[in-house]
This record gives structure tokens, sequence and C-alpha cells, in this order.
């Protein structure tokens, strides 16, 4: 870990900080504002209690058995079977950057002082993040309801010290890492289960680490998009910024600004003109068969493309932004005002609406990266290019004609992958939960759409850099631009120019992680 993150009481969280979080690069704690919060929102509830007034889910059962009224001496019992009717989880667990990013979600709700949990309860949620210790929360199983209770009290149970955790690369029992770590179990206090299962921490978190990632291949997708229209004698006037003045969207303005960026300095991209009739004259007033002089839609549309894709992706972050920094269990404790508020905030549908919405755009990108990866294999429409960018020997070798397929094949997917879940409302608990959210299987869902995304995006980037070597581009004097160069140079790095045929696989897995990783995110050119 290369830094520490500290939560303070009156500031908000970002997406970036919850992604370094998620990927083990800070640690984490928490300002002594932020102790005194939890600290006045606990002693609120306890004297709630002591007056035996009644409070949801602290003196009574749960959802439907809320009509059960408990006594305050069965608080350890109502708060511990809580957990264990709950954890009922079912699939693969969450992987090592959904479970940080989960945990650590939780704890930026929680931070904000209305939700009752003691502060030594909130410590031993940064204690796990900061000893890498990952709970093994099952993947399915909510419906984003009242919150994400079945993911959350697996991680609860961890806490407990009740369940298996994933320490140093070993699954391993919660309370044998937590006696080799020097940690205490968590034994839950009044209203402490609630507050650690009832909210949208598992959504948020998955949706914010979509957030980071979409972000950078949309700028890698661009910069592919550069490339992949000077390969083709594509029309600088597509970047025009003038189209965006008439037609200003935000997202399709800044897109217009980075594909000035990534193409300013190219020699390949066709200037404007002002092409002209033919001087001589036709009796049918027709001339046939003339040169075509626009693009087609895959260069030309790039920034309207792109531009809706940046307008979907602004709407999804400032909607996980918000989200991630607020309170979303019940009841809230509200000591300054000595009120206990009971209400529905641990409803999913801003997160459910959003990622629903991102997965559109995502599935847009792969559209466009596999319709670049058709033209280029194709001989009838790649201009002069080899068909599936094989060098020589065509039919002895076939180059990228397998890949082309692949990447249909998993634009296919993800296409099935595509019904909306925020309008996929199953009444659950008794008719208690009458309309859920599906908040989480839409995040999900869209987490496994840029998961299949990023695979396109490598075979993409591969076959352009196929061309670019057939179209000299390595060469000392490359008329590309230096963006381009960039991007070439880095995927050439990871694999050979394809002079025979050879099984591609394991060249698709090494781009895809590279562009998993963002390897590609931090070059000068997206500064």
């Amino acid at each position: 870990m290369s830094s520490f993150l500290q939560l303070q009481a009156n500031l908000d969280v970002t997406l970036d900080e919850l992604f370094q979080v998620a990927q083990n690069e800070s640690s984490v704690g928490f300002s002594e504002a932020v102790r005194d919060r939890l600290l006045a929102s606990h002693q609120f509830l306890e004297q709630q209690v002591q007056h035996r007034y009644l409070i949801y889910g602290v003196t009574t059962g749960y959802g439907p058995l809320a009509t059960e009224y408990i006594e305050p001496e069965q608080v350890e019992s109502l708060q511990k079977n809580l957990i264990y009717h709950l954890a009922t989880g079912v699939g693969a667990p969450f992987n090592t950057e959904q479970t940080r990013a989960i945990l650590f979600a939780r704890m930026v709700s929680l931070s904000k002082g209305f939700s009752a949990i003691r502060p030594q309860s909130f410590q031993l949620m940064a204690d796990f993040l900061n000893h890498n210790i990952l709970p093994v929360i099952p993947s399915m199983g909510t419906v984003g309801a009242s919150g994400d209770l079945t993911p959350l009290a697996h991680m609860a149970l961890a806490l407990m010290g009740e369940s298996d955790v994933v320490w140093q690369g070993n699954v391993l029992p919660a309370a044998h890492v937590l006696e080799a770590c020097g940690l205490k179990k968590l034994n839950l206090h009044h209203k402490e289960g609630l507050a650690l299962v009832n909210g949208t921490s598992v959504m948020t978190a998955i949706a914010g680490l979509n957030a980071i990632r979409v972000e950078a291949l949309l700028k890698f997708a661009l910069r592919c998009s550069v490339l992949f229209a000077e390969l083709l004698g594509g029309k600088q006037e597509a970047y025009d910024s003038k189209l965006g003045q008439v037609r200003p969207h935000p997202g399709q303005k800044a897109v217009l600004c980075l594909l000035e960026q990534y193409s300013q300095d190219s020699k390949r991209l066709q200037p404007a003109s002002k092409p002209k009739l033919p001087d001589t004259q036709t009796e049918q007033g027709v001339f046939h068969n003339q040169t075509l002089f626009q693009d087609p839609y895959t260069l030309r549309c790039v920034p309207q493309i792109y531009g809706a894709v940046q307008d979907v992706l602004q709407f999804h972050h400032q909607t996980v932004f918000t989200e991630l920094n607020s309170v979303t269990d019940n009841p809230l404790f509200f000591p300054e005002e000595q009120e206990v508020i009971q209400g529905g905030n641990f409803y999913g549908q801003h997160v459910a609406f959003a990622s629903d919405a991102l997965s559109n755009a995502v599935v847009k990108i792969a559209i466009h990266s596999e319709r670049k990866v058709a033209r280029l294999t194709d001989k009838n429409l790649n201009r002069g290019l080899p068909a599936f960018l094989a060098p020589h020997d065509l039919g002895i070798h076939s180059g990228f004609m397998g890949a082309q397929v692949t990447a249909s094949a998993l634009l296919a997917e993800m296409r099935s992958l595509c019904v909306p879940a925020s309008i996929q409302s199953i009444p659950t608990n008794g008719n208690n939960q009458d309309v859920v959210s599906m908040g989480t299987i839409a995040a999900r869902k869209t987490y496994r759409l840029v998961e299949l995304l990023v695979q396109i995006l490598a075979i993409e980037s591969l076959c352009l850099t196929q061309a670019y070597e057939l179209q000299d581009g390595f060469a000392p004097s490359s008329d590309f631009a230096e963006s381009s160069q960039t991007l070439a140079r880095a995927i050439r790095a990871e694999s050979p120019f394809l002079k025979e045929d050879r099984p591609l696989s394991s060249d698709i897995a090494k781009q895809s992680q590279k562009i998993w990783d963002l390897d590609f995110s931090t070059s000068s050119t997206d500064d």
C-alpha cells in the first residue's frame, strides 16, 4: 500500500479513492471527528433503548415481523440472528477488488454518523482492509430492496469471526485469521447487525469500479478509433470542434477535444476539402459510380457515439458518487435533533437505473469496436490491407479470421446480457418488500459486460497494430499520430507481429489484462 486515506467528517470520498482502496493501494483510517460522530449516534441510540422506545430492528423484529416487540435484554440474539438468517448467498464469491470496495463503501456510509454503530466496531472494518482480510461473500442473493442484505450479512459474519476469509492467498476460518492478526471478533450491540447489512454498499461499490474502468476504456477506445481512422485514410473534419458548437452535448464536446488531442500531429488523416462535380456534362444529369467522399460511420460518427457514452458515464458517475457518500440504512439517528427517522434510504433504484444505462453504453463501445475489427479484416472494406491482415500465403494462413469471429461471439454474449435489471421487481419478504430495485444485479451485470468489452478491445488493438505494422508504422519516419505510435508500441511489447498463423488466445488474454489493469490510462496522451 502506497498511501493512507483518512475518512473525514465533512469530506466526500471520490470514486478514484474507492478504486485505490479496492486495488489495495491505500490503507484506511478515520478522523477523531468521525469517531465523535459515531459515538454520539450510538449514545443517542442507547438513550432511546433505555426509555423503551420502539425502534425498528432494535426493539422490534424485522420486516413483517416488526409486529413482534423485543426486550432490550435480547439485543445480542436479535442482531446475531439477523446476520444468520440473511446469510443465504449463493454463487461465486466477489473477487478481491470487489470485496475490498464493498468493505470500504460500507465504511464510507457508516462514517457519516447516523447509523449508531460503535467506533470500535467501525475500526474492525478498517482493520480488515489494512490487513487485507477479505470476507468470502457470495455474489448472488440480493434484490437490492432493503439494501444489500444478503451479501453484507456474509461480510458481517466474517467480522464476527464466524465464516471464511481470504488472507495471504488462502481461504481460512475468520476466527483463526483474527487471532493471527491480534484482532477481536465483533460482538454485535444494539442495531449494529442492521447497520452493517442495511444499505446499498455492494451495488455502489461495484458500480464505482465500473465507473473508473469505463472512463479509462472510453479513452482507450478513442485512441484506437484515431489509429483506425489513420489506417483507413479517414477525414479530419469528422473531429472538427464546430460540430460540438452546433450540437452542444457536453459529452460530444469533450470527446471532440480528446480526438483533436490524439490526432493533432497525424499526417495520415485527410484534411478537409471541397469536392466538386466533374467539369464534363451528362445527358441524364447523373454521374454514376463516382468516388464516395464521405467516410463510413465507424470513422465519421466517433464523436457522436462516444459523446453519448460520455454523457451516460457522467450521469452514472455522479449518481454513484452521491450514493457512495450517502447514508443508506434504516432507522437513522440524529442526535443533535434528538430524532429517530425510519425511512427507505436503503432502496437501490438510483444505482439500478444508472447501472442499466451504463450497460447500454458499454455495449455500444463494444459494437463500435467489433465493427472496426470486421472492417479491418475485410479485404473489400479495409482499403488495401490484406484479407484478415495475413501478410502472405493467404489460404495457408488465415490471419485474424478466428479472432474476428471471437469478437462477434463476445458481442453477441454482451447483447444477451442487456435486459434491464432495474425493472425486474419481484415482491419478497412476505410482501413487505413489494417493490424491489435489483440494483446489485444491474451493477454486477455491468461489471461482467466491462470484462467482455475489454476482450473485444484487446482483439481490436491486436488487429490495429498488425495493420499499423503492415503500413510501416514502426518506421523511423512514421506519419502516424504520436498517440497512435505510443499505443502500437505498447501492444507490440506484449504481442509480436503475426507473420504466420499461431494461436492468439494468449495474446488476447495478455492484452485484456493490460487493458483491465488500466496500463494505458496513464499515458501522456491522456493528460
